[in-house]
């Protein structure tokens, strides 16, 4: 699959122990979004973070796993992500979903 120009940014944050169907919010959203047929999605664990609660969550030495941020993010074409909206709002409840259009460099799948 290659990408280039006009595309949109999915980026949802949520704690890495909130769980969907006994799995983790995390990685159900990334299976759901390559089932789905999107681009593709990272997700990555943040250091430090708090939400709507203002809980300080953190990765210090001394406080084993706080229930960490995880940020996930999708890029594809606009009418692909509006396309997968429905579907994450069936699977977050809890945590931070945004949205913005933004201009796609590159994105392919060789080197050429």
């Amino acid at each position: 699959m290659n990408i280039e120009g006009a595309g949109r940014q999915l980026r949802i944050i949520v704690g890495e122990d909130v769980r969907w169907q006994g799995t983790p919010l995390y990685e159900a959203i990334i299976l759901k979004a390559r089932e789905m047929g999107l681009a593709g999605a990272t997700a990555w664990r943040g250091m430090m973070g708090y939400g709507a609660d203002s809980r300080i969550h953190t990765a210090k030495v001394l406080r084993l796993s706080e229930d960490l941020p995880v940020v996930i993010e999708i890029v594809d074409r606009p009418d692909r992500i509006d396309a997968f909206l429905p579907v994450l709002d069936g699977m977050v409840g809890k945590g931070l979903v945004t949205v913005q259009d933004v201009h796609v460099r590159r994105y392919r799948a060789t080197g050429g």
